[in-house]
């Protein structure tokens, strides 16, 4: 377990010399309150940091390191608040192909093992990283060697897993503090295409998981790196390659401040039709007021998941001498621990929308027929037939029972098969199909307030494909179109 003890992202020193101007989010983040809807009085408020972000359709997580899992006074914390676990380093390079092609789970099990037992679900953290390689990695040379050896351990990790794991961060902090590509093994051999390579072997991999970037120093939106982030994942968008979401670290100390521009920068990426989240949260001090105002900047932002701080007390933090986190050495709740909860409780109950944010009513309850407003044509399943996989179309309006919808916990379900709206994939063209009700993001839909139904999973809208109006005109998930489309806009009427 000696191994694990290292702590992801470089050394807090380096870090901490990152020279930049940004304003003490003190000041900057108060108007951030505002934002917040205050909750129901119909609800009573929650007792513990993950119930409270369940409230809002939210999770709250903890990076946890399988060698504590002895203690009983950090599990004892870790089970009761918590409702998402990030392995700490077990599911790392180093820890899981310590040697070429050959993979070691154990740890990363022990980890996924004990969240799972309690309810938790599990970020996997992460695939292709310039740190913490094993010495075979380091010494990879040639292009094709080096992808290869990519692929595969993308590949034989996330296959381990397959269908257990909420979010990956395939790729980590692959970036310079001036926004360029940072120098790695994988850039050095590989090129800039490493990355896109990376994301379309993980969505091979496991179909269901969320795709993640991860990254340190890209929460100040006019700071050089969170720009170069911030066009890379729309340029990635753009060009279809599978990215769900952005983590964004958030090591917050005197020399990084949260700053002012925080919120601006979850809204404006999440704005590029991906999730976003605070994915190893500490703040050095743990300022309560810094720690309440990072938690409302996420909750202002409709496609903000969610929070995970780094550990669990202060003594399992990786900056145990910054005393950065919510719990001190002895397993106390500290007075940012009450910030955040107060913060989390006072969300308004709703579920976080993974496409762009719209004003106006969203997610109708009710049934009937799903019907294209530009062709007055119902979503229809082809041929009556109910397996897996049958696909589905336009076709006139005839009230038969192929043609008639259940919107049902953000699922479009057909009543009489009892099988959901599903898509296999995220991509651009992906084709809209019946499946087997799973309750995964892929088979669950936002209705917009101007007509779109969007993909959760992918952030992708509901599409007659080439705008067409026919019968038979197949349906798939296409990029939305932020005014608004005839041939993306539906009724369930």
């Amino acid at each position: 377990m000696a191994g694990l003890s290292v702590r992801r992202g470089g050394s807090p020193k380096a870090r901490s010399l990152v020279a930049r101007a940004v304003v003490v989010g003190a000041v900057g983040l108060l108007a951030v309150a505002g934002a917040v809807m205050v909750n129901s009085s119909a609800n009573a408020a929650a007792s513990t940091l993950g119930a409270a972000a369940a409230q809002s359709g939210r999770y709250f997580g903890a990076a946890i390191n399988a060698g504590k899992l002895s203690n009983s006074t950090y599990t004892t914390i870790a089970a009761r608040e918590f409702n998402m676990a990030t392995p700490e380093n077990e599911m790392k390079l180093d820890a899981t192909e310590p040697s070429q092609n050959n993979f070691t789970f154990g740890s990363g099990d022990t980890v996924f093992n004990w969240a799972t037992g309690r309810g938790m679900r599990v970020r996997g953290h992460t695939l292709v990283w310039h740190s913490q390689l094993p010495g075979w990695m380091q010494s990879l040379s040639g292009s094709t060697n080096t992808l290869n050896a990519m692929k595969n351990h993308i590949t034989k990790v996330m296959q381990h897993y397959q269908g257990h794991i909420y979010a990956w961060d395939v790729v980590n902090e692959a970036l310079n503090e001036d926004g360029s590509r940072r120098g790695s093994v994988w850039q050095n051999q590989i090129g800039n295409s490493y990355i896109d390579q990376a994301f379309q072997t993980a969505r091979a991999a496991d179909s269901s998981a969320k795709l993640c970037y991860n990254d340190y120093n890209i929460e100040n939106w006019n700071y050089a790196k969170t720009q170069g982030a911030y066009n890379m994942v729309r340029d990635m968008k753009q060009r279809g390659i599978p990215i769900d979401c952005v983590g964004f670290q958030s090591h917050f100390n005197p020399n990084s401040p949260v700053p002012s521009s925080f919120q601006t920068t979850l809204s404006n990426f999440a704005s590029l039709g991906v999730d976003v989240a605070l994915t190893e949260l500490d703040i050095e001090g743990a300022s309560a007021t810094s720690y309440g105002n990072v938690t409302r900047a996420c909750l202002a932002v409709p496609r903000c998941v969610g929070i995970t701080v780094w550990g669990v007390r202060d003594i399992d933090s990786w900056r145990a001498s910054a005393n950065p986190l919510l719990f001190d050495g002895n397993g106390n709740k500290k007075p940012a621990y009450q910030a955040v909860l107060d913060a989390l409780n006072g969300a308004s109950p709703t579920n976080p929308p993974t496409t762009p944010p719209t004003t106006g009513p969203t997610n109708p309850p009710g049934s009937g027929q799903l019907v294209g407003r530009a062709s007055n044509r119902c979503v229809d399943i082809t041929g009556f037939n109910t397996a897996n996989g049958t696909p589905l179309q336009l076709w006139d309006c005839t009230g038969g029972w192929n043609q008639r919808w259940s919107y049902t916990n953000a699922a479009l379900v057909n009543p009489q098969s009892g099988k959901c709206l599903n898509v296999s994939g995220t991509a651009n063209g992906t084709r809209v199909t019946l499946s087997s009700c799973t309750g995964a993001t892929a088979q669950q839909w936002q209705f917009r307030a101007n007509g779109n139904v969007a993909n959760v999973q992918s952030g992708r809208c509901l599409d007659a494909v080439g705008q067409g109006t026919a019968n038979g005109t197949a349906l798939q998930i296409y990029d939305c179109v932020a005014a608004g489309q005839a041939n993306q806009q539906w009724t369930l009427r």
